[in-house]
């Protein structure tokens, strides 16, 4: 495993419940601010191995970005489990919702 593997992977662990951090945001904390598509692979490729809170993950328009209508609608019914309002076209208000980090 790489060090910014290892990285992003701590960072995900450390989403508190009932908040969200964007792909961007994941790869900024990890040490490679360009490396969303990057992170995108490691949770799709290490969530289940590591049980991570891939749920608490989102693009930067706050959007549940999985396509597949099962795993939407998981992801939903996951965050709004903690909480986490889920609009109607699978959008999280990110300004109420989203972990704010003091680097940003």
């Amino acid at each position: 495993m790489t060090p910014f593997t290892e990285r992003v992977l701590e960072v995900i662990r450390s989403i508190p419940e009932g908040k969200v951090m964007t792909y961007g945001q994941i790869a900024r904390q990890a040490g490679s601010p360009r490396a969303a598509r990057q992170v995108v692979r490691i949770l799709h490729a290490m969530s289940k191995k590591y049980r991570l809170p891939w749920h608490r993950v989102l693009n930067v328009r706050g959007e549940i970005a999985i396509q597949d209508d099962e795993g939407a609608q998981l992801q939903r019914f996951l965050l709004e489990s903690e909480g986490v309002h889920v609009s109607e076209v699978q959008t999280v208000s990110l300004a109420d919702y989203q972990l704010q980090l003091v680097e940003e």
